[in-house]
């Protein structure tokens, strides 16, 4: 038990707060998004816009893409608090943890790296997010009917993207922040 609070830290920080947390804001608010946009290009709101000289990327999707730069930082540094908080009590109450030693490790062995790595996956991943249910919803078609391809679409690719990337964030970190990096 005595590398517990070690790796729930870092195992939180550096991977499961940011995917889990990506993938979760994927199903709701990428989905969301994808819907809304997608409902008004199928009823042409789309193009009133475009009508009225207002470009429709500038107009719907620059300002969800500021807001999930920054609200995604945001969600997945709550998510990494309470994942560390119930990884406390599961050691402490079910694996008869000390309290002290555990918060002593997780504190001795976690880096700012590990905190830098979690944040910039969590950026990347709500642009990622936004750009891909975006595009969908703006390429809608068929009614409504095409709405709701274009919305299962946006969601199963934007999951996709958020564990493809993963992959690469994590190698793309670990060169620019090595393992000697405080």
């Amino acid at each position: 038990g005595s590398a517990v609070g070690a790796v729930v830290s870092v195992a939180i920080l550096r991977e499961l707060g940011p995917v889990l947390t990506a993938l979760m804001v994927t199903g709701r608010v990428g989905a969301a998004m994808s819907a809304e946009i997608g409902t008004m290009k199928v009823t042409e709101q789309i193009d009133a816009l475009r009508a009225l000289a207002v470009y429709p990327t500038d107009y719907l999707v620059v300002p969800r893409a500021l807001a999930m730069m920054v609200s995604m930082p945001l969600l997945v540094a709550e998510c990494i608090a309470v994942g560390i908080a119930v990884g406390y009590f599961v050691a402490i109450f079910l694996l008869e943890v000390n309290g002290t030693y555990y918060m002593a490790n997780m504190v001795r062995w976690t880096r700012s790296r590990d905190i830098i790595m979690g944040l910039s996956k969590a950026f990347c991943f709500g642009i990622l997010i936004v750009f891909i249910s975006c595009h969908k919803g703006l390429t809608a078609r068929e009614g409504a009917v095409g709405v709701g391809r274009a919305t299962t679409e946006a969601v199963v690719n934007a999951s996709l993207a958020v564990l493809i990337s993963n992959f690469f964030l994590t190698m793309l970190l670990n060169i620019i922040y090595p393992a000697g990096y405080q």
